[in-house]
Order: C-alpha cells, then sequence, then structure tokens
C-alpha cells in the first residue's frame, strides 16, 4: 500500500472522529467557544510545536516564501473557520450524526469545483463526475430530510 493511502486514511480516521469529540467535549466544556480554544490550543501543540521542532532539527527553519506563507496561512484560516462553522452548527442543535455527513459530502463538491476552476481539466470530465456530484448532494438531502427526531 502506498504511504499517501495510509495517511489518507489517518485523515479520514481522525476527521470522523472529530465530530463527535469535538461535539462531547463543547457539551461538557458547557461553551461552544470554551471548546473553540481548546480546540486552537490543540492546533498549536500540533501544528506548531511539531513542525518546529522537527524543522529546527533538520536546520531547515528558513526559506519560506511570501507567497508559500500567504497560501497556508489562508489554509490554515479555512480549517479554523470550518472548526468554527462546525461548533456553531452543533450550538445551534445539530449533531454530529447530521453535521458531520452534510459537512464530508459537500467539502468534496466544493474542493473538485475549485481545483477544476483553479485548474482546467485538459479534457472534458467524465459525465459520471456530474452524476457524483448530484448522488453526494441527494445524500446529504437524504440525511437531513430522514433523521430520526429526538
Amino acid at each position: 500500500m502506498d504511504p499517501w493511502v495510509i495517511f489518507a486514511l489517518g485523515a479520514a480516521l481522525s476527521w470522523g472522529l472529530y465530530g463527535p469529540a469535538l461535539h462531547s467535549g463543547q457539551v461538557a466544556l458547557g461553551s461552544p467557544m470554551r471548546a473553540l480554544l481548546c480546540v486552537g490550543v490543540a492546533y498549536f501543540l500540533v501544528g506548531v510545536l511539531v513542525p518546529l521542532i522537527t524543522l529546527s532539527s533538520q536546520g531547515q527553519l528558513n526559506g519560506f516564501t511570501m507567497k508559500g506563507s500567504i497560501g497556508a496561512t489562508v489554509a490554515g484560516m479555512l480549517g479554523a473557520a470550518g472548526a468554527v462553522c462546525i461548533i456553531f452548527a452543533f450550538r445551534s442543535g445539530g449533531v454530529p450524526a447530521y453535521v458531520m455527513p452534510l459537512v464530508f459530502a459537500g467539502a468534496p463538491l466544493v474542493n473538485v469545483l475549485y481545483s477544476m476552476w483553479l485548474h482546467p481539466p485538459k479534457t472534458s470530465p467524465n459525465p459520471l463526475l456530474y452524476l457524483g456530484f448530484v448522488l453526494a448532494a441527494l445524500g446529504g438531502g437524504l440525511v437531513l430530510y430522514f433523521k430520526p427526531q429526538s
């Protein structure tokens, strides 16, 4: 198995467990902002200290470009904004079983459409791609429509 597949599965596992863990923490803390603060601390520990220690030990704390730094910072801000949106979805009555499938059905649609706009395909996409868009949107709608009443 290619290493990238293992890492992709690790991300799916991590993000698949993210919503339920965040919801549980938010409920136990009694405040979405307390939960967001804890998420921020975790992002700092993992997202700042790990690369800082790794880059430092390899003597690679130089070589940052403005374009790369801005792009990566915007990506981090988008990730944090997603966390805020999930927290507020929970705060306003959503639960992980419904919020997270909508997030994870919608995110690939946004990703593919934006990526195709940013890097137009050299050939016309297979028409089944558009069927996939419809099925993903339909799946998200079915989750909302048929959710059990609590």
